[in-house]
């Protein structure tokens, strides 16, 4: 089993940044891959970014150049910067940890971008 607690989230302007923390509960050194969702209301779960156990970065094509995941093996930390951010990116943003057996989420973070 593993526990994810997402934090960061909040109220910010469009164009400015905000980042995303997820605290996993046990390494995630041995994760397949781990990645940030969004869903907005009325809409499906969608895919933000991932990082694999290698490294390998994936971005939807509406974050690319805005967004980077990246993660701590030795805090068991994964991250989103979220720069030049969007209405349209206001969502619950959930963090992903994806073993070879399962897949665990958190509980999610509320980001609003509103002006």
């Amino acid at each position: 089993q593993v526990q994810l607690v997402e934090s960061g989230g909040g109220l910010v302007h469009p164009g400015g940044s905000l980042t995303l923390s997820c605290a996993a509960s046990r390494s995630i050194f041995g994760a397949k891959e781990l990645a940030w969702y969004r869903q907005s209301p009325g809409k499906e779960r969608e895919l933000v970014a991932a990082i694999s156990s290698g490294g390998s970065t994936n971005y939807a094509d509406s974050v690319k150049g805005r967004f980077t995941i990246s993660r701590d093996n030795a805090k068991n930390m994964v991250y989103l910067q979220m720069n030049s951010l969007k209405p349209d990116d206001t969502a619950v943003y959930y963090c992903q940890f994806r073993s070879f057996v399962a897949v665990y989420w958190g509980q999610g973070t509320q980001v609003t971008v509103s002006s």
